[in-house]
C-alpha cells in the first residue's frame, strides 16, 4: 500500500493524544508533521513525534508532499481551513464537531466535492464498545422495536482553553453533542424530521453551556434523547433504550481514551462490572460489551485514499447530524420546536 502523508493542525489534547497517536498505527499512513504557531510547542513536536513542525496551515498548504490534512485545532474554524486546505488540492479529515452551523457545513462540502478530495469527520465513537453493543442488540432483535433512546454524557464543572469559549465552539453542546447526536442518527434508520432543545449558561466565570438537552423525534415516531451536563456530579447512563422486548441500561464511557492516553490502546478492554443489563421485565441479565476499536477510522480513511474504498463517515451522514444540531439551537433561542 501507497504511503500517505499526513499533516495535523493543532497539537492541543486531540492532537497529541487522538490524532498523532491513531495516525501513528495506521498502516499506509505516516505522519509527516504537525502545525503549531507556538514555536515550544513546535520543539516538543519534533522531540515528542520524530516529525516535522510547522508554523501554521499555510506552511502545510504550501507542502506538496502532504496528502491528507487532519484539523485538531478550535471547532470554530474548522470551517476556514478546511476549504482552504481543499482549495489548495488536500484531502482533509475535520474533528468533530465538523463545523458551527449547517451554512458552514454546506460550504466545506461544496469545496470537497468541487475540488474531488476526500472529506469526512472524526467520528470515533462509532467505534466505542457500548455504541456497538447498542447497535449489536437491536440488529439482533434482541430489543425489540426501539423507539425511545436516551444517552448521556455527563460531568462536573466548566472546561478551560478554547473548549471553555462559546465564541470557539467550546463547550458540550458542540463537542459532546456532536458524538451523541451521530450516535442517535446512525442507530435509528429513519430519518429526523424535528428537533427541540433546551440550553443554559449557568457557569459564574463561563459563558460556554452548562446543560443541554436535545431531542429528536423521528420519521418511525421513534424519540432521541442527548443529554449533556457540565453541572452533574452523579451521572445518569451512558444508554437507556427501550424497545418491545426489552431495555438495555448501560453506565460508564468506553475505555479507549484511557488505554490510549496511556499509549496502549489495544488493552482497552472492560470489565464485567461495567457491563450493561438487559431486562425484559421478568429477568435481567449482563451483556458482555463489544470491544470498541477507534483504529478503524483512520484505517478506513487510508483504504479510501488508497483503494477508493467507501468512506465510513460520508458526508451525508455529517450533513444529517449538522442539520439537527442547527435545529437545536434555532429551538434553544426561540424555545419552540424546529421542523427539518
Amino acid at each position: 500500500m501507497r504511503l500517505f502523508n499526513v499533516a495535523i493542525i493543532g497539537y492541543g489534547f486531540a492532537g497529541r493524544c487522538f490524532h498523532s497517536y491513531l495516525i501513528g498505527l495506521t498502516p499506509g499512513l505516516k505522519l509527516h508533521g504537525i502545525a503549531s504557531r507556538d514555536p515550544q510547542t513546535r520543539e516538543r513536536i519534533v522531540r515528542d513525534r520524530g516529525c516535522r513542525a510547522y508554523a501554521g496551515l499555510d506552511d502545510v498548504l504550501k507542502d506538496d508532499t502532504i496528502d491528507l490534512v487532519v484539523l485538531a485545532s478550535p471547532s470554530a474554524v474548522h470551517c476556514e481551513q478546511a476549504v482552504a486546505a481543499l482549495e489548495a488540492g488536500k484531502n482533509v479529515v475535520t474533528d468533530k464537531i465538523m463545523c458551527l452551523n449547517l451554512a458552514e457545513c454546506d460550504k466545506m462540502i461544496a469545496a470537497a466535492e468541487r475540488n474531488k478530495r476526500l472529506l469526512t469527520v472524526f467520528q470515533n465513537r462509532r467505534w466505542d464498545g457500548d455504541y456497538l453493543t447498542v447497535k449489536h442488540l437491536m440488529q439482533s432483535g434482541e430489543l425489540g422495536t426501539v423507539r425511545w433512546m436516551e444517552l448521556a454524557w455527563q460531568g462536573f464543572g466548566a472546561w478551560a482553553g478554547w473548549r471553555g469559549a462559546a465564541a470557539m465552539g467550546g463547550g458540550r453542546f458542540f463537542d459532546l453533542g456532536a458524538h451523541l447526536v451521530d450516535q442517535l442518527l446512525t442507530l435509528q434508520d429513519s430519518p429526523a424530521e424535528s428537533v427541540y432543545c433546551r440550553l443554559r449558561r449557568d457557569y459564574d466565570n463561563s459563558d460556554i453551556d452548562s446543560e443541554a438537552l436535545i431531542v429528536i423525534n423521528f420519521a418511525n415516531r421513534a424519540t432521541g434523547i442527548a443529554d449533556l451536563s457540565g453541572m452533574s456530579a452523579i451521572s445518569k447512563p451512558r444508554f437507556r433504550v427501550h424497545g418491545s422486548r426489552a431495555t438495555f441500561v448501560k453506565y460508564g464511557l468506553d475505555p479507549q481514551e484511557k488505554a490510549m492516553i496511556a499509549g496502549e490502546i489495544d488493552t482497552a478492554l472492560e470489565s464485567p462490572e461495567h457491563y450493561g443489563v438487559l431486562h425484559d421485565g421478568k429477568i435481567e441479565r449482563p451483556i458482555v460489551t463489544l470491544p470498541g476499536r477507534w483504529r478503524s477510522f483512520y484505517e478506513n480513511v487510508a483504504e479510501n485514499l488508497a483503494r477508493n474504498a467507501p468512506i465510513a463517515v460520508p458526508l451525508a451522514d455529517s450533513r444529517a447530524g449538522m442539520q439537527v444540531i442547527d435545529a437545536a439551537l434555532k429551538s434553544a433561542a426561540t424555545g419552540e420546536v424546529v421542523r427539518l
